[in-house]
């Protein structure tokens, strides 16, 4: 007697069609970036200006503002052990031309250096008009602090700083005005510039503009 079998063949499922596949890589993603998002807030928090003024005297355009930012975490890793962090303040003023490209009136620059002295605990701000390899004795400013938030906060404040002479403003135009806050990461130390290139745990940078109609000084 000679049995014979013949092998069961199971049908395959159909695949999803490729538009679902898409879509379900697709919702994937955005998850994942919205997850990325939310830690990287939570790290830093947001970076602003929330204020900015202009005053136009006797003797030349003043601006104050009021910066909002929380320090990177590598960065505060890196003062920790003693690496000094760089930050550049830049406020650029333009006049109005409808005619041709805005016209460049006067770009101001203001460097800070931030250091931890881990022995003292201090932590100590220098302000200079200058980048600091170029700047002599007598232009620098400095100031100690015991706490981390006590510094930060000096350093988020911006008051009448002179941004531009008197005769630079012609009462009769319109004028804007670009401030710009950023961590100098040109000023680390290079084996630190070469692992800070591409990765946002060491982003510092905010910036706005405000535009005014310049009035005769009173």
């Amino acid at each position: 007697m000679t049995v014979s079998s013949t092998p069961c063949c199971r049908k395959r499922p159909p695949d999803a069609p490729l538009a679902h596949r898409v879509a379900r890589l697709l919702l994937r993603w955005l998850a994942w970036c919205s997850l990325a998002l939310c830690l990287a807030a939570r790290a830093d928090g947001p970076a602003e200006i929330p204020e900015m003024r202009l005053d136009h005297g006797d003797d030349g355009l003043y601006l104050s503002a009021a910066l909002q930012f929380t320090l990177p975490a590598l960065a505060q890793d890196a003062l920790h052990k003693g690496i000094p962090m760089y930050f550049v303040t830049e406020a650029e003023v333009l006049r109005d031309r409808w005619y041709w490209y805005d016209q460049h009136v006067a770009t101001t620059v203001r460097y800070m250096r931030l250091s931890y002295q881990p022995l003292t605990r201090r932590w100590r701000l220098n302000v200079s008009p200058l980048p600091f390899e170029n700047s002599g004795l007598g232009v620098v400013l400095g100031q100690n602090f015991d706490e981390l938030s006590d510094v930060l906060a000096a350093m988020q404040r911006i008051a009448r700083w002179k941004i531009a002479e008197a005769s630079s403003i012609d009462p009769q135009a319109r004028y804007s005005v670009n401030l710009r806050f950023r961590l100098d990461l040109s000023q680390l130390p290079r084996p630190l510039q070469i692992g800070a290139m591409g990765r946002s745990g060491w982003n510092l940078s905010v910036a706005r503009s405000l535009r005014f109609a310049a009035e005769p000084a009173r």
